[in-house]
């Protein structure tokens, strides 16, 4: 096995890191736009009288940068070439997006809600995976420019991690549907044009089948956005939103009938794996930091070091890093050759164990630059609090573990790899 990063991604890193020197850092620190990314002044991001929404400047920034990547043509490495994209692995991805979030926080990727510019773009990828010719007319120009976009309404109040749980229930009604139900933490949805929302349209409470994806505009009688939840990490695009007696065409249906918990299990492998190499470069970050602080502060006459209460934690978090990089590369590629469904028991492993190790190497860096480190002079208690979600929001730990659990025993069964009959 060759463990060197492929020359073509190599090089487009390279591409990144002479872009952002060049057009991303002067954007950065023009017009006081330091003031979204001065930890002590973070709350200039929030629009604390509109709900703790996103302050439309600090939108209007990010989406500054996203223009800037388009025109630079970095933005689009994910998509096909027939977009404008570069054909970009789940292994690319992977090595991208951990090679950003280990630059730190900036203008350049700022995982608290998903910006980099190196667009995720899962919305589209599922569009040209499930979408109809119909749907695609309609989608993919808008997203492909990161002019439109589609929120995901999947988990409910009461329901929480189990996605075969759908209070929300879509009737027929002629040729429409009839939605109504509830759906929480639904991200983004104060800028989507529509949600893609699950509601069970047959089956039972906790059966797989039955639950189909709807594109609804989020402007249809009966959508309605209940409140935006505040959060550890602030501001908040999360939203609690409800259905009631909304109307929509068939046309509507993603994926086709029945299927969207497939749709959705899709998204999450591809979505998951990325983020869990985000957390990583995260962590990566967080370790050299405070190697770096350890060998140049010297309290008592000698650098902090050389103490091994030092030492051995930082070895031993930067070891889980080093092992973590191993199997997301791995997971990444297996995923590129056998398909999405080919490796859920490792992106589970991955997730859980990136946000873990995300978090603690957060705690410790902040424990090594003592008081700066808990102080908001560091990015370390901003990197825990946005990270810390994670553990939760991907799917619980215990979710991630319990999943993985299914098919170490036999109780769930691995997609087979492309090719294998």
């Amino acid at each position: 096995m060759n463990f060197d990063i492929p020359p073509d991604i190599a090089e487009f890193l390279a591409e990144l890191d002479a872009f952002i020197d060049a057009k991303i850092k002067p954007l950065e620190a023009k017009d006081d736009n330091m003031r979204f990314f001065d930890h002590r002044r973070e709350d200039a991001r929030t629009d604390w009288h509109r709900d703790g929404l996103p302050n439309e400047a600090w939108e209007d920034l990010l989406r500054q940068a996203r223009d800037l990547a388009i025109e630079a043509g970095v933005f689009h490495y994910p998509f096909p070439r027939e977009f404008g994209g570069r054909d970009g692995s789940n292994l690319g991805m992977a090595i991208i997006r951990e090679h950003l979030a280990a630059k730190g926080l900036g203008l350049h990727n700022d995982l608290q809600n998903e910006h980099s510019i190196v667009g995720n773009s899962i919305g589209l990828l599922l569009m040209l995976e499930y979408g109809t010719e119909a749907q695609k007319a309609q989608w993919l120009e808008g997203m492909r420019n990161a002019r439109m976009g589609f929120a995901f309404g999947i988990t409910e109040p009461e329901h929480g991690s189990d996605a075969t749980y759908m209070e929300t229930a879509a009737e027929r009604d002629g040729d429409d549907w009839i939605i109504n139900g509830e759906k929480t933490w639904n991200t983004g949805v104060h800028v989507a044009q529509c949600d893609m929302v699950m509601a069970r349209t047959s089956g039972e409470p906790g059966d797989a089948r039955g639950i189909t994806a709807f594109l609804v505009p989020m402007k249809a009688q009966g959508v309605n956005v209940e409140e935006y939840l505040w959060t550890f990490n602030m501001p908040s695009d999360h939203a609690r939103v409800s259905f009631t007696n909304v109307r929509v065409p068939d046309a509507a249906i993603f994926g086709g009938e029945g299927r969207g918990l497939q749709v959705i299990q899709h998204f999450f492998n591809e979505n998951r794996i990325r983020q869990a190499a985000s957390s990583l470069g995260a962590a990566q970050y967080c370790v050299n930091e405070a190697v770096a602080h350890a060998n140049n502060r010297k309290p008592f006459g000698k650098p902090l070091s050389a103490n091994q209460g030092i030492q051995f934690p930082l070895v031993d978090l930067n070891a889980r890093c080093e092992m973590l990089r191993a199997l997301i590369h791995k997971t990444a590629w297996l995923m590129d050759r056998d398909g999405a469904f080919s490796v859920s028991d490792k992106v589970s492993i991955c997730n859980y164990q990136a946000n873990r190790l995300c978090c603690e190497a957060a705690d410790f860096a902040m424990q090594v630059h003592g008081g700066m480190g808990y102080s908001r002079y560091k990015p370390f208690e901003h990197i825990y609090r946005h990270h810390r979600r994670y553990r939760i929001t991907e799917g619980a730990d215990e979710i991630q573990m319990r999943r993985a659990a299914g098919y170490l025993f036999g109780m769930m069964k691995q997609h087979k790899p492309k090719g294998v009959s």
